[in-house]
């Protein structure tokens, strides 16, 4: 183990907020060192977040900002700050609030819920106090690789606690039971209706696409942790994350991201659009409908109309001659489905910065629609309550100008008191609501098989229930 003296002063004439780094050898597996982690108690708070073959793992709090509709809340080295907003978007919003952070060489954790967009684009919501986007500085940070932990915390004492938790050994502790979730039981009629009513609107010239979803609640407390462990060894994510926070906790193994912004100013949408199941079980089932998404001319529209949406946010932001579709149309697994998808990208320009970035890409066309301020009225008249997190981003942040957001479907979280699984199509004017409610039962059978009943709530639930 190697450790290094500590990094990062802080303002605000207070201690200074300190770092001390420490790199140690590796788990075979990061997603169980996660998940210990996680599952550790050693924090109030916490967020895993998957990337490229790397997870990080931020515990405790050093500060955060949170946006809501009318004010904004940040927080350092316990002083709290309560402001009035100054700009239109919450993301613009967040990224002016951590434009001083007082710790050097920050990262940050944190998520947007889809109504920040709709806000902006003028339908507030209707909970003023709302949380639209939020982002936390942590007390701890493991970056884990293959082979290799890198820690950065606050504290001595709590650094060698978490290396004790991130090195403790779980091969032979027992796997939580599962509890799948019937995604069904409430029928298809009403997602069927909301999908007849967005074609008819469609057909009257009203907008191209939108992205309806239908939640499913889950009737059971939640172990957020063993639902990630068990969601994760059977999702082919391109991000993941698990959030245990104030004001959300979600487990999900995103399909796509939303933005991808670099220190030196690239950045990167991927937009996934137009589905078919996996059967992994039936090979010549399984190559029956790969044909079927490379050739159905529904999905095939879907997925450009889409890519054309986000190739002209991205030309707004971009140095001219800089954005290009790197990738067109291409096959990604991911979980029980298959996307077709793409990869557009430019270069920003000198004025524009990674919040503007990703509040122009926000929320992802995919998950919204085509306009999408049409797409956000269409929404609202056909859903049942607000969306929250789901179809928002969770992201990750560094002071040196990273920007990271995975899109958030494929996700169970937290919302108004109570859990959900949610997922969507995206309906245009030849879409047939039939097909349309069996790809949303495709989608959530990414989630709703691995849910793992969190055992002592459920249990002490069951004994008040079961008294005369």
């Amino acid at each position: 183990m190697t450790t290094h003296a500590p990094s990062a002063t802080g303002p605000l004439g207070a201690a200074p907020l300190r770092y001390f780094r420490t790199r140690a050898a590796g788990p075979r597996d990061p997603l169980d060192t996660a998940v210990r982690l996680a599952r550790s108690g050693l924090f109030d708070r916490h967020a895993v977040y998957e990337q490229d073959g790397r997870w990080w793992f931020a515990g405790g709090e050093l500060g955060s900002v949170t946006v809501r509709q009318e004010y904004v809340t940040a927080e350092w080295h316990g002083v709290r700050q309560v402001t009035p907003r100054t700009t239109e978007h919450a993301i613009r919003e967040l990224g002016a609030a951590l434009a001083d952070v007082p710790v050097a060489d920050w990262r940050g954790y944190g998520w947007v819920a889809f109504e920040s967009a709709a806000a902006a684009a003028g339908r507030p919501p209707a909970d003023p106090d709302q949380v639209l986007a939020q982002l936390f500085v942590p007390r701890v940070e493991v970056e884990i690789g293959a082979g290799s932990l890198d820690l950065r915390c606050a504290d001595a004492e709590l650094l060698q606690r978490v290396l004790a938790a991130a090195g403790a050994t779980s091969d032979d502790a027992p796997q939580p039971a599962v509890r799948p979730l019937d995604v069904e039981a409430e029928g298809p009629a009403a997602y069927e209706a909301a999908v007849a009513d967005a074609v008819a609107r469609i057909g009257r010239g009203e907008l191209e696409k939108v992205i309806l979803s239908r939640p499913v609640e889950v009737p059971f407390p939640l172990d957020f942790a063993a639902t990630y462990a068990a969601g994760r060894r059977a999702n082919t994510p391109a991000r993941s994350f698990l959030l245990d926070l104030p004001d959300v906790r979600a487990a999900g193994f995103s399909p796509e991201t939303v933005a991808e912004v670099t220190a030196d100013g690239w950045v990167t949408s991927q937009p996934l659009a137009g589905t078919r199941a996996r059967h992994t079980d039936d090979p010549e089932q399984d190559a029956r409908t790969l044909a079927e998404l490379r050739t159905d001319v529904k999905e095939i529209y879907e997925h450009a109309v889409s890519v054309l949406l986000a190739d002209t946010e991205m030309r707004a932001l971009c140095a001219p001659g800089s954005v290009a579709v790197d990738e067109f149309m291409a096959v990604k697994e991911r979980g029980s489905v298959r996307h077709l998808g793409s990869r557009v990208r430019g270069r920003l320009r000198a004025d524009r910065s990674r919040w503007d970035a990703f509040a122009a890409l926000f929320p992802a066309v995919t998950a919204s629609g085509i306009p999408k301020p049409a797409a956000y009225e269409v929404i609202a008249d056909n859903e049942p309550g607000t969306r929250g997190l789901y179809s928002g981003a969770v992201l990750r942040a560094t002071a040196d100008g990273d920007l990271d957001a995975a899109l958030a479907l494929r996700t169970v979280y937290t919302h108004e008191g109570r859990t959900f699984v949610r997922a969507g199509a995206g309906i245009v004017a030849v879409s047939d609501p039939a097909r349309e409610y069996r790809e949303t039962c495709e989608k959530l059978a990414s989630v709703a098989p691995y849910l793992t009943p969190d055992q002592e709530e459920d249990a002490a639930r069951s004994r008040t229930t079961a008294r005369p």
